[in-house]
């Protein structure tokens, strides 16, 4: 028993796909390392495990680091037949298969696993994660009574201290589990006769996508053609595959009937003649009637954590807590610039409110760059502080999107890849300008800055939380003086 075949998370992984388990045992080091938003979801759900096992207090925990999986093995034996009611992390083995319960609770009838999860609701990758469970712990006479899922309650309203039993939700999946066992037990010994071969001949497809992205998608799609049919913008991923199924993968190659939309047509054509694509009436029209004066830059930078951390707040709720804001009195006019950004590790909205109302006037026309993102968020906070509402809304109402141009296609670039998120536009339509570069700066995307930001309250240094402090600004002031030079470019165009 000193080694195991198949643990319950390389088991899920075949299931979606039998190379991908190959891979990882034979080839890890062809996997794709986890970027910042896969660690935050690691991060956030051992948050949400520690909670949850709350619901069931003063167990014992196996933990993770500081054993081999034997010892957690012997370990688990020995709590159950010392009369311990509750342990965190039980480890069993059967058949080759090693799983690791986030609790194991003595229950009246019998002994309950439950596992713990961030979602909102049970998904079928859930279901078949307990199914495996309940057919170790069965294959190894384990009295199991009950097999259940904890997920958050998405309609929790936090106020005041968390309250545990009201934050999650216990679903039991006994006979779900039940009912999948034959189906487990077949597809377990098919995992490990894979494992015994060559690496499977899997081609692409749906699973490479499905529950997760594959970690090695990007070793498996490596002959594709740039750009491929792939790359196509908003295009469902099963109009995709169906084209890579009929051998047409290659952008060039689409037929000249095939169904696009205004901006995949661009994508396309861009790439079969190599010209740019613009439409200055289009343009022209876009920036004489939606641009006006003053006129005022603003960007948003959000946390999101599926625990609420504020009072009124349900699980997944946005929370701002840094904008960055350029303006100009009148065209060609002096450029100026305003800020904020929370304390860490406080309520920021309220702040936040009250700074930006200070900061924009009433009925001026504001420049966002994906208007549904800050418009979002503006609801939000005239709801959630009615006694500033008016001016919140005064905001919303004069917000113009700046991604309208490239979204709508009346520009288009090679170089942003079938994509006109900012990130991919500015580089396109100012090249090589350091001052626009984001890949100088510490703090480079949206999704790094949340993370610094959630956790900067956990940094007892105040030098270093000083200079995270000005890593933050530097990010969000970028975001909006590169909306002040795409526009600039925009006009130079038409």
């Amino acid at each position: 028993m000193s080694s195991h075949s198949l643990s319950k998370s390389q088991s899920l992984r075949g299931l979606q796909c039998h190379k991908s388990l190959w891979l990882y045992k034979n080839s890890p080091d062809l996997r794709t390392e986890p970027g910042e938003s896969q660690l935050a979801v690691f991060a956030e759900g051992r948050e949400v495990e520690s909670l949850g096992q709350k619901l069931f207090p003063d167990g014992i925990k196996i933990e993770f680091h500081g054993s081999d999986f034997n010892e957690k093995i012997t370990q688990t034996k020995k709590l159950i037949e010392s009369g311990v009611k509750t342990i965190y992390e039980a480890t069993f083995q059967y058949d080759d298969v090693l799983v690791m319960v986030d609790i194991l609770h003595k229950r009246k009838d019998g002994w309950g696993l439950y596992e713990i999860k961030s979602s909102t609701e049970p998904k079928d990758t859930h279901k078949e994660d307990i199914a495996i469970q309940y057919c170790v712990l069965k294959g190894q006479g384990l009295d199991l009574a009950t097999a259940s899922l904890i997920h958050i309650n998405k309609k929790y309203i936090r106020n005041g201290g968390l309250e545990i039993d009201q934050l999650f939700t216990i679903v039991d999946l006994t006979d779900d589990a039940i009912q999948r066992q034959k189906q487990v037990k077949e597809n377990l010994s098919l995992m490990k006769k894979a494992l015994n071969q060559k690496s499977p001949d899997i081609v692409i497809g749906p699973h490479c996508l499905a529950p997760y992205e594959c970690d090695f998608k990007e070793h498996c799609w490596d002959n594709l053609p740039e750009p491929s049919v792939f790359n196509l913008s908003g295009l469902w991923a099963s109009k995709k595959f169906d084209l890579y199924s009929r051998g047409i993968v290659d952008v060039k190659e689409l037929p000249k009937d095939y169904k696009l939309t205004p901006f995949q047509q661009a994508q396309v054509k861009a790439e079969q003649t190599d010209k740019d694509i613009i439409d200055r009436k289009s343009l022209k029209a876009f920036l004489d009637e939606e641009i006006s004066y003053p006129l005022y830059f603003l960007d948003f930078e959000t946390i999101q954590p599926v625990i609420p951390a504020f009072d009124g707040l349900n699980p997944n709720s946005f929370i701002p807590f840094q904008y960055s804001l350029h303006w100009q009195e009148h065209e060609g006019g002096k450029l100026e610039h305003s800020e904020f950004l929370a304390k860490e590790g406080t309520d920021p909205r309220e702040e936040f409110v009250k700074k930006l109302i200070s900061d924009v006037p009433n009925d001026v026309c504001i420049l966002t760059y994906n208007q549904k993102f800050e418009k979002g968020r503006l609801k939000a906070l005239a709801k959630q502080f009615p006694v500033y509402s008016e001016r919140i809304m005064n905001i919303h109402d004069h917000i113009v999107d700046l991604m309208i141009p490239f979204q709508k296609a009346y520009v288009y670039k090679k170089p942003q890849q079938g994509s006109y998120s900012i990130k991919y536009v500015l580089p396109a339509f100012i090249p090589d300008d350091p001052e626009l570069d984001y890949k100088e700066l510490k703090i480079s995307n949206g999704m790094e800055a949340s993370n610094t930001y959630a956790n900067l309250h956990l940094n007892k240094n105040g030098d270093e939380v000083s200079k995270v402090r000005v890593d933050l600004l530097k990010y969000c002031w970028l975001d909006t003086y590169a909306m002040v030079k795409l526009l600039e470019k925009l006009k130079e165009i038409s």
